[in-house]
């Protein structure tokens, strides 16, 4: 207790010289908090936002079926099988069958995947109800980004072509029913939505579908050799390997952050050691020994890292929590970057991410101050008190 105590009387003694280090030293513990708390919230948001509009809680694949390779659509149907029929009331699975189309808005050719889904689902946040209207027009829905590079908007009319099962190249003409808002590229950039019984009868394809979406992780249910399940940790696995690979970027920024800040240190104890060596002499002298003496310049050099969290306190939880409140605007859409990004990220600071970024800091703060403290168990009390230390 009395090394912690002449220690933080050296510190604020010093003045000026401590009070730049700890101001540093915060800044790296609000730069690594908040970097970190962005790529958590965007990371927390992005799957939910997945599996509200796209996966729910896994998803039925044919085994021909690629996402990445749209010439697989045309093998990649087959009937659903009986035994997930038997084992889901109809809200808790939606088959979606998938193909191949174009459409001409304004003279111009757009290449599309048409996706028929049932009109009354209510498993996916898709806004499905609006496909039904019971007219004998075939009604559409389209995300945001594909009515701002198609032009369309609801209420208008426009020409799709498709293939048959046979390779029979059909037009028609649909309504765009409905735009919606989302942040999931995957149901939006390039898609037109349909009834599911339409591009069935379009395709001659009765019963059949590309992917059966489930409202229960039907993992341990083995339907037919033709599906396949992917669970959420396969469909998520591309938001976790893209925040990951940015949390590489991160720890460089941090790495960055942390040496400025050591360097800083390490220099005022190496300036410290050098200043005061009447002083270390004196401890000495009067009875401590050598270990005690480079105990209490080490504490006095790892104290920089609790008076830094204590004023990153003062002005970091005001600000972290009105950025967690508030979000913070993103300039480009998630269709820029073709994947779930919301135009609004909300940081999320957890109590584990806190605690772990104040331990780190500190831990290297202290292994910084103890390297330059340990000449201090070499020295020579006479010569210390004379101002000489070799």
């Amino acid at each position: 207790m009395i090394a912690f105590k002449l220690a933080l009387r050296n510190l604020l003694g010093a003045g000026l010289r401590t009070w730049l280090n700890v101001i540093v030293l915060s800044f790296s513990f609000i730069i690594i908090i908040w970097t970190k708390g962005i790529l958590e919230g965007w990371d927390r948001e992005a799957k939910q936002d997945m599996i509200k509009w796209e996966i729910a809680s896994g998803q039925y694949w044919n085994r021909n079926f690629d996402p990445y390779d749209p010439l697989t659509l045309t093998e990649s149907h087959s009937s659903i099988p009986d035994l997930l029929k038997n084992s889901l009331p109809d809200s808790e699975f939606v088959p979606v069958l998938i193909t191949q189309g174009s459409i001409y808005p304004e003279g111009r050719m757009m290449s599309l995947i048409i996706k028929g889904i049932p009109p009354g689902q209510k498993l996916l946040d898709l806004p499905t109800a609006v496909l039904d209207n019971g007219s004998d027009e075939i009604q559409s829905i389209i995300g945001k980004a594909m009515a701002e590079s198609s032009k369309l908007d609801e209420g208008d009319y426009v020409t799709l072509r498709w293939r048959d099962k046979n390779g029979t190249f059909d037009a028609t003409e649909i309504r765009i029913a409905g735009v919606f808002d989302t942040n999931v590229p995957a149901v939006d950039v390039g898609q037109v939505w349909i009834p599911l019984e339409k591009l069935r009868e379009m395709m001659l394809l009765p019963g059949e579908a590309t992917i059966i979406v489930t409202g229960k992780d039907m993992s341990q249910y083995s339907v037919t050799d033709d599906w396949i399940f992917k669970d959420l940790d396969f469909l998520l696995s591309d938001i976790e390997n893209i925040i990951k690979a940015k949390g590489s970027v991160g720890i460089i920024i941090w790495g960055i952050m942390l040496m400025m800040a050591m360097l800083a240190v390490f220099d005022t104890q190496v300036l410290s050691i050098f200043r005061r060596q009447k002083e270390i002499g004196t401890y000495v002298a009067l009875g401590m020994t050598r270990g005690q003496v480079v105990k209490l310049f080490t504490i006095e050099g790892a104290m920089h890292s609790v008076l830094a969290a204590a004023v990153g306190a003062v002005y970091g939880i005001p600000l972290l929590t009105l950025q967690a409140i508030k979000g913070i605007n993103i300039p480009l859409s998630s269709s820029d970057f073709g994947i779930a990004m919301a135009e609004k990220l909300y940081p999320v600071y957890s109590i584990g991410l806190i605690a772990g970024t104040i331990l780190i800091v500190m831990l290297v703060t202290t292994l910084v101050s103890y390297w330059p403290s340990r000449k201090i168990a070499r020295l020579n009390p006479t010569e210390a008190l004379r101002g000489r230390i070799q």
